[in-house]
């Protein structure tokens, strides 16, 4: 099996699978400047921390802000949501907007790797780092990618129709 390996949200054509790469998308009611705010936005417990952080001047340093807050500032149960909550961001991204669909279904059955450089906990449960790693962000991509591909057409046939 090919993988196909992405990091950067600069890095072409790849760069696009990363929630850094500066696209809006609209989600919950709301438009975010990139899939990193709107999975981001749901993170936080208090509203202040959360405008704070929609705030930053960056994906990145969005990204770096919520990966550093308090437990206290966290939604209750966000580790048993978070994963459900990306899935629905990246179905967001991925049907709102067709040169990324197409990108995405481009991909044929490669597996698609977030392919981290510096090792830590963040990177190595949302990519690999060295090939170690859980890369939930690729496996959450290519698990939309069958639904797109209409592997679930009951999915794939709502996801468009609610374009």
């Amino acid at each position: 099996m090919n993988e196909i390996r992405f990091y950067r949200a600069s890095e072409k054509p790849y760069g696009a699978f990363s929630n850094l790469y500066r696209r809006d998308i609209e989600f919950e009611g709301e438009t975010f400047a990139t899939s990193e705010h709107a999975y981001q936005a749901g993170k936080p417990r208090k509203a202040a921390v959360r405008k704070w952080l929609m705030e930053a001047p960056s994906p990145a340093l969005l990204a770096m802000a919520a990966h550093g807050l308090y437990y206290w500032d966290v939604a209750p149960g966000w580790s048993t949501k978070k994963f459900d909550r990306m899935r629905s961001v990246l179905r967001a991204k991925f049907t709102q907007h067709t040169d990324l669909r197409e990108l995405l279904l481009a991909t044929g059955d490669a597996r698609l790797v977030e392919s981290a450089t510096v090792d830590n906990e963040v990177n190595r449960l949302w990519g690999e780092v060295n090939g170690i790693g859980r890369n939930m962000l690729g496996a959450l991509l290519m698990e939309i990618r069958a639904e797109l591909r209409g592997d679930d057409a009951e999915t794939a046939a709502y996801l468009l129709a609610a374009e």
